[in-house]
């Protein structure tokens, strides 16, 4: 379970979480973090992560407070993926597996890895074919592709991801969003998934978090998050939320928001 209680990050003097506070998440959860640019998501992940420290407040995952144990300690249960990957390295894609595996392994010793399991990672994400390729010889989605198998291969109990889908095809967002739920259900991971296409979010995630301005907006079932209310006063937009033909709920903008004078 992650808990957040009044996280506030400043860069500077500009502020941007402001007692953020998140009802308790569960194992198992696919859950969507939404909200415009600015808005904080990015800098929430990277203090889930470890990777930024919060002004006040506190994160509990598994009733443990994250802030009191070691950057390796946290990388065992604590897996993110940054939105643009870092310059790779020449190693093979199924060494590079092999490699984010070992990673989690406790104190950092290498533990044995079925090959067979990666293999099968990297076909579900349709991959695989170019396991013996170089990652400096790959497109921006495939690196991205490289980078999921990199973070599911390693079972984390939180799993953080910053916008997966934006270099990826219609065909391959559908198929890794449904790859996520399965691999979140299946080993009761907490995935936390930022996304800007708010249908992709109504279809495939189990729970959303909407925030605007550093502070929480909404949170729950998508259905209830994703209102016209909430769109107005995140995104500035005349919106409706309709099921379509075959039953599935849809954002249609009308147009913008008035402005208040």
């Amino acid at each position: 379970m992650l808990e957040v209680h009044d996280l506030s990050l400043s860069y500077g003097k500009r502020e941007i979480l402001s007692k953020l506070t998140i009802e308790p998440l569960q194992p198992g959860q696919l859950v969507a973090l939404l909200g415009p640019n600015g808005s904080g998501k990015s800098t929430l992940l990277k203090s889930l992560a470890g990777l930024l420290k919060p002004t006040t407040g506190e994160i509990l995952l598994d009733g443990q407070e994250l802030s009191g144990v070691s950057f390796e300690q946290r990388a065992q249960k604590v897996v993110y993926l940054p939105q643009s990957l870092p310059a790779s390295v020449h190693l093979r894609v199924f060494e590079s597996v092999l490699v984010a595996a070992n990673a989690s392994a406790p104190g950092g010793h290498a533990r044995d890895v079925d090959h067979e399991h990666i293999m099968h990672i990297l076909q579900r994400l349709g991959i695989a074919h170019l396991s013996m390729h170089y990652l400096d010889q790959l497109s921006g989605g495939q690196k991205q592709l490289v980078g999921l198998a990199q973070a599911l291969i390693r079972k984390p109990t939180l799993l953080l991801l910053d916008e997966p889908l934006s270099a990826l095809d219609l065909n391959y967002q559908f198929h890794v969003m449904d790859l996520l739920a399965q691999e979140t259900h299946d080993n009761n991971l907490i995935t936390l998934i930022v996304l800007h296409d708010l249908n992709v979010a109504l279809r495939h995630s189990d729970y959303a978090l909407m925030i605007e301005g550093g502070g929480l907006l909404a949170q729950g079932e998508p259905a209830k998050v994703i209102t016209p209310n909430s769109l107005a006063q995140a995104y500035g937009v005349r919106a409706r939320v309709e099921s379509c033909s075959q039953g599935t709920l849809q954002i249609i903008i009308d147009g913008l928001q008035e402005p208040v004078l």
